[in-house]
């Protein structure tokens, strides 16, 4: 077999579907309720500004694009699977008020509330409780260590809980069939449900890894701020997550450029968390991937390349 290329094409898993994201193209594929595969593909907005290019300062830009393209794909997924609103359902005030904009409006107020909870659970929390033990230990090191501790337990545990709800389960198996198609891709290997069965699930530029690692990078910045005060302890950790993002963006960028002893051991975590955040999927998951991996892929040859 060739060399193994490395694409910078990537994807999300969605609501009967999945999304990907190519140089040129960005393409869905859902499974409607009929059964058949709706496409739906526009062109990729190229980065033209200088922080989304810059080394350390793009994390943080291109993780919001990412969070507000894969929620509007989201929403948008459930509408074709089926499971949006009844027509007849009288709208609310404020759906008439802001008309074509509602949904567009709700899907950022879910998402800053998203981003809350997450500061809130792995960020607040933590800190907080392990707070409690200064009473009893006072050595800095080993509070850090516990509260580094607890945010990984809670990660794990919180992915491990959404897992077993059958729907987020079924959406994971599209997140199955996204790593197996582009896995295949990269092996060179004709797009067919039969060659992307072959695949490994797990990838290592994954979101999934992605996230550990800005987990990681945390505790290990956190270990740089003073115990002193819980409360501006808790502040100065929330100001330091746009540093967090950036540094975790970099390593997942070389952790998934490269291929050696060093970035193996970085990509390990987060390809065992993967077997939480991927199931394997039936043929018809993979046609999807299939589909929206095919609308992406540029003309030119290498134009993707990671």
């Amino acid at each position: 077999m060739s060399e193994l290329k490395k694409t910078s094409i990537g994807g999300q898993a969605l609501i009967e579907g999945v999304m990907m994201r190519g140089p040129r193209k960005t393409a869905m594929a859902v499974r409607s309720p009929e059964g058949e595969i709706q496409m739906e593909e526009w062109e990729t907005a190229s980065p033209s500004v200088w922080y989304k290019k810059a080394p350390f300062v793009r994390g943080i830009f291109n993780m919001v694009d990412t969070f507000r393209l894969g929620y509007k794909c989201l929403m948008r997924s459930a509408e074709i699977a089926g499971l949006e609103e009844e027509e007849d359902e009288e709208p609310s005030k404020l759906e008439k008020l802001l008309g074509d904009k509602f949904f567009s409006f709700l899907a950022g107020v879910a998402m800053v509330l998203g981003v809350l909870l997450a500061v809130g659970l792995f960020v607040v929390l933590p800190t907080l409780l392990v707070g409690l033990l200064r009473q009893v230990v006072e050595i800095p090191f080993v509070l850090t260590v516990v509260e580094g501790g607890s945010k990984i337990l809670l990660f794990v545990g919180y992915l491990a809980l959404v897992s077993r709800m059958k729907e987020i389960h079924r959406v994971f198996e599209y997140h199955g069939a996204e790593h197996k198609t582009i896995a295949c891709y990269e092996a060179g290997e004709e797009l067919t449900v039969e060659n992307v069965a072959k695949h490994r699930r797990f990838h290592p530029r994954c979101g999934t890894s992605f996230l550990l690692i800005v987990v990681i990078v945390s505790i290990l910045l956190s270990s740089l701020v003073s115990w002193d005060n819980v409360v501006i302890r808790v502040v100065l950790k929330i100001l330091l997550l746009p540093v967090v993002v950036g540094v975790a963006y970099e390593i997942i960028k070389l952790a998934g450029r490269y291929d050696n002893i060093l970035t193996r051991l970085v990509s390990a975590p987060g390809l065992w968390l993967q077997r939480l955040t991927t199931q394997e999927p039936d043929e018809g998951q993979m046609a999807c991937a299939i589909a929206a991996m095919e609308a992406v892929i540029p003309e030119q040859e290498g134009e993707d390349r990671w």
